[in-house]
This record gives C-alpha cells, sequence and structure tokens, in this order.
C-alpha cells in the first residue's frame, strides 16, 4: 500500500468518526505521518507522544514489537495501540498508560490474517469452529467460494442443492436459515463468532436455485430469476459473486450465456471469484475466458486457487497464466488470483467425471453409474478424454485419495488412493471409482496430488497474488491439512526454509491483497483507524503441525491473536474472548 492508500484509508476513518476526530473524545489527539519504511530503528515518520497523550489511556498497548504493517515495505519498530476495537495509534508510546500491555519486543507485530477462500458456511455453526483458524493466526475468513454458497437455497431445489454441497460444507442443517442470504447472515450474526467472517453469493447455487442440476440451456425466466437472487443476496450483505466453472450446474454456462448471467454486476466494482472452467491441460484457455468476462462486465476478477495440473502442464502454463493477467491489467482488466501453499488439491470425487455426467444431479448420476452401458462409455471418454479437467489421466488414480465418505462401511477407504482401494477389492480402477460414487450417492470427497512445487514458488514470488486456503469442511474422514496449517505453513516453509518470499511479502500476500480484492477498507494494514485485528509472534518458532495422515492437528507458534482488539489467542492458548463479527457490503 503506497502513501496515497495510507491517506485514503485514514481519511475514510476520519470522516466515519468525525465526531471524535474533531476533539470530541480519545481520537482528538491521534495524528500520523507518511510512514518511511526506513528500518532498523523507530521510524521517524510515525506518531510521537505528547502531553495530551500522556494522558490518554488506550485499551491495549502492545509495546517495542517489529511492526510488519502489511503493504509489503520494511518493518520497523514501534508501540501499537488499541482503543475501542480500533488501531489508535502506532509509534513511539512510551509514556501513554493502557489497561493492558505486553511487551513484545522481539516479536513481529503484523495485521491478522485473511481468508478470502474458504468453504466454513455450515462449519461456523459448529462446536469448536475457529480453534483451527485462530491458532494459524486467522482474524477473517470468507465463505461462499467455488460458486457453492450455501444460501440462498429456498425452493424446489434445495435439496439437490444441499446434497451436491455436503461433501465440501458438511451437513448443512435448518437452524443455518440458508434460504436466503440475509436469513443465513442473521443467524450468523447470533453466534458467538471467534473471528470476523463473510460470505459471498454463489453463481453455482444461485442457477442450481433457479433452474436445479437438468437443464444446460437456460431460457429468460430462468436469467431474471438469476439477476434477481444475485442483486437480492449482495444487497443482503453478500461481499462478492463466486463462481465455480468446473462444477455443475455452472459448467453447462457458455462463456456468453455466462456474461448474461452476470449482466447486473456490468460496471459495478462488484468482486467475483472463479473456480475456472479447466485447471488442468485447458487452463490457459480457460484464464482467456475469465479475462473475456472480466473485460466485458469492466468489474473486478479474481481466479481462485491457481494452478496447472498434470505432469505434462507443470512450468509450463503457470509463468505464461502470469504473463497473461498481467498484460490484461495493462489493458485495463482488473485481474489476479492467489493460491494455496501445497501440492495436493481437495475437493469431490465427481470433478473425476466429465461435467455432463452431471446434468440431472446427483440422483441421476449415482443411478446411472450402475448401468454398464453408461459406465462404459464413460470409461471410454475418461481414457483419452482432454477437453475436460480429466484427472484421473493429469494425474494417476495412485495421486487421487477418497479422503470421506458417509457410509460406515466404506470408511475402510478412508485415507486410501482409487488405486490401493481397487486392489483390495480385486477390480479395476475405473470400476472401483464408479462403485464407491454410486453407492455414496455421489458424497465422496478427495485429495489429490496435481501440482508441482516449482509452479507454487512462482505464483508466491509474484507481488499481485495473494495466499489462500480453499478450505473444506467435511465432517467425516480426513480433511485437508491445509485447514489447520495453510498460514502457518507459508511463513515456515516459504519464507523461513525455502527463501522463496520475504515475511513482508508473505505478509502482504495474506493482508492487504486480499482485504484489497474483497474491499475490507478496514482490514490489512497496522495503522491508526483501522480494525484492531493483529497478530503477534515469533518467526522462528511458526509451526504447521498438520499432515495428510494427520490432518486435525493445530498450527503452533502464534503468541497473540487479538479480533477487535480483545485478545483471542493471549500467550499461546486460547481465550474465552469471540469478538467476530459479520462483514457485510458496505
Amino acid at each position: 500500500m503506497g502513501t496515497n492508500e495510507f491517506a485514503e484509508a485514514f481519511r475514510v476513518f476520519a470522516v466515519r468518526f468525525a465526531g471524535p476526530m474533531k476533539g470530541i473524545g480519545p481520537y482528538a489527539c491521534i495524528r500520523t505521518n507518511e510512514i518511511t519504511g526506513k528500518s532498523p530503528g523507530r521510524c521517524p515518520g510515525l506518531l510521537r507522544e505528547n502531553e495530551k497523550e500522556k494522558h490518554m489511556v488506550f485499551d491495549t498497548i502492545l509495546r517495542g514489537g517489529t511492526v510488519i504493517d502489511g503493504s509489503g515495505r520494511p518493518g520497523f519498530t514501534a508501540d501499537v495501540a488499541f482503543l475501542d476495537g480500533k488501531i489508535a495509534a502506532v509509534g513511539d508510546l512510551s509514556g501513554a498508560q493502557a489497561k493492558h500491555t505486553l511487551d513484545v519486543a522481539g516479536k513481529l507485530v503484523t495485521p491478522g490474517f485473511i481468508d478470502i477462500h474458504r468453504h466454513a458456511d455450515a462449519a461456523v455453526f459448529r462446536p469448536g469452529f475457529g480453534e483451527a483458524e485462530l491458532f494459524q493466526g486467522l482474524t477473517t475468513i470468507v465463505n461462499g467460494n467455488c460458486g457453492l454458497s450455501i444460501a440462498p437455497s429456498g425452493g424446489a431445489f434445495q435439496k439437490e442443492i444441499f446434497d451436491y454441497l455436503t461433501p465440501v460444507t458438511g451437513p448443512i442443517e435448518a437452524r443455518m436459515q440458508p434460504e436466503s442470504m440475509a436469513s443465513y447472515l442473521q443467524a450468523v450474526k447470533t453466534l458467538a463468532l471467534p473471528l470476523n467472517v463473510g460470505m459471498l453469493v454463489g453463481g453455482g447455487t444461485v442457477r442450481a436455485q433457479a433452474a436445479g442440476f437438468g437443464v444446460q440451456r437456460l431460457e429468460g425466466a430462468h436469467y431474471t430469476a438469476i439477476h434477481k437472487a444475485l442483486e437480492q443476496a449482495l444487497s443482503d450483505g453478500a461481499l462478492g459473486v463466486s463462481l465455480g466453472l468446473g462444477y455443475a450446474p455452472e459448467c453447462f454456462y457458455t462463456t456468453e450465456e455466462l456474461i448474461h448471467a452476470l449482466a447486473p454486476l456490468q460496471n459495478s466494482g462488484v468482486p467475483v471469484t472463479v473456480h475456472m472452467r479447466q485447471e488442468g491441460s485447458g487452463v490457459v484457455d480457460a484464464l482467456r475466458e475469465m479475462i473475456a468476462v472480466g473485460k466485458a462486465l469492466h468489474t473486478p476478477v479474481e481466479i481462485s486457487h491457481l494452478k496447472s495440473i498434470g505432469r505434462e502442464n507443470w512450468r509450463k502454463a503457470t509463468p505464461l497464466m502470469l504473463q497473461l493477467m498481467q498484460a490484461a491489467r495493462e489493458d485495463g482488466v482488473e485481474i489476479n488470483a492467489d493460491a494455496y501453499p501445497y501440492t495436493a488439491g481437495s475437493t469431490q470425487l465427481i470433478h473425476i467425471l466429465p461435467p455432463e455426467c452431471q446434468e440431472g444431479g446427483l440422483d441421476a448420476l449415482s443411478e446411472n453409474l450402475k448401468d454398464p452401458a453408461f459406465r462404459a462409455k464413460l470409461r471410454r471418454r475418461m481414457e483419452t478424454g482432454r477437453d475436460f479437467e480429466n484427472i484421473s489421466l493429469l494425474v494417476g488414480w495412485e495421486n487421487i485419495v477418497a479422503s470421506s465418505v458417509i457410509r460406515p462401511e466404506d470408511r475402510i477407504f478412508e485415507g486410501k488412493t482409487i488405486a490401493e482401494i481397487a486392489k483390495m477389492q480385486g477390480e479395476d480402477p475405473f470400476d472401483c471409482a464408479f462403485d464407491l460414487l454410486s453407492c455414496e450417492h455421489c458424497a465422496v470427497s478427495m485429495i489429490d496430488f496435481i501440482t508441482a512445487e516449482e509452479d507454487i514458488e512462482a505464483i508466491l514470488r509474484d507481488d499481485t497474488t495473494c495466499v489462500i486456503s480453499d478450505s473444506t469442511y467435511p465432517t467425516h474422514g480426513l480433511l485437508h491439512p491445509r485447514v489447520y496449517g495453510t498460514y502457518a505453513r507459508l511463513f515456515e516453509r516459504y519464507v523461513r526454509q525455502r527463501g522463496t518470499i520475504s515475511v513482508e511479502k508473505a505478509v502482504r500476500k495474506v493482508t492487504s491483497l486480499p482485504a484489497k480484492r474483497l474491499r475490507l477498507s478496514h482490514k490489512g494494514i497496522i495503522a491508526p483507524g483501522m480494525d484492531a485485528d493483529v497478530n503477534v509472534f515469533a518467526l522462528d518458532r511458526l509451526r504447521e503441525a498438520a499432515s495428510y495422515d494427520h490432518p486435525d492437528l493445530r498450527a503452533s507458534g502464534m503468541e497473540h491473536v487479538f479480533v477487535a482488539g480483545e485478545a483471542a489467542i493471549l500467550h499461546g492458548k486460547r481465550t474465552a474472548a469471540n469478538c467476530g463479527k459479520v462483514l457485510e457490503e458496505l
């Protein structure tokens, strides 16, 4: 964030708190100058105490830490003060008083981390939610990604929608009130939230609500319903729109139809996040499609979990995609990307199938998979097909793990590859996968080892990309370790061990960049007027404990985590504080 952006953040704060800034109340004495970014030592452009400040009583002061402010510029030594849930002052506050003071000398002080791509739509209602997130420094998450939001999902196709989403979100209960975005967000507001939570409206859910999964070509009435639903969800508080073009039913859109479906977003500035149509051999063409969509709509586009699947595409597609996005930005298209720092992904096992198989929903597909003629035709398609994201061909059955199932009798297969299960069953891997999907009504999650370490590092080194987790929350089987470990892994592996990026760049990728992408104007930067969501940690102590075998081990090394100025983690232990808020479109 440059000087002008800091000035604008402070201006917004001053406008919002016009009374206090005029001298009424505790903010009257706060002033800031340009942050120079010089290091080491105390930054000379920061606030210095005067006689008024000596008499102020802040809620909390963090003293003497190294502030990594989220902008990407070098760290500097400073005190950070909180008041009424906001960062009230940054600088030399040696004479100021506070209700609570923490000596954080030798520690990094950063904005709370922001994950704009999680699938905790249903998980926020579960006991213990927030433990996995807070212990790796997350203070804000955004759900409803990949077109798969649980709201709005009222109407005739609700059961179909819930069946489709359950392997990703876990069970969807009535108390979640997902019929509309408004009712869902209101239900979330009744919870004691440990961290801030926002929602995107899923384009796939909206289409399914309007037409179910059985219609490939929509009619005018369908588009009218989709437009109304998008507009209503955004009005209700959704932060943006997510797309899942690799999933039913959005996979049935042509590019022109997709642009028509998103017509309410024209020139709106509403961010669109997208799981592209392909991430394998067709990934570059899929990116070109989204550049065209962004250009047509003139609204920001975020490519979710950028990657290139399959050894034949490694180290080739990713550099080209980064170049294409840079060229598009120079041409006036606001398009960016994010990625998770793992070589394995996780989604529904049905994603191994050609998308046209999903026409009619999971009931139809489960029955079709029992038909020998359908299976034979499907197998022939999967053995050679390259016009869809053919994961079994791109990475092999030995790299596709059945991570969660529903039926107790199938739990022996959890954690095993399709190749291993096929051997156990004495059958062909294709038949094994088809049988498992059919018996489980397609409610099977997978972990698939799909990408190259070199591509991950190339994406991380790009200054425009941010980091997300893409965490899914099935209630059975094995989670992906990214649920518990993504942010500790980023700093442990790619900053400290491999030196891929600096700590300042890493912090920016998980604070100010994602905040900017979803217009969270009061988050992601350590500066007066910003929300007091703040982490304190020693870089050399951050550890990712989660693994593919033991994915539910929480990260360690976060000493203090503050949400709205209150300690959610204090001296490495969870407190009773639940100060998170529901984030809604301004």
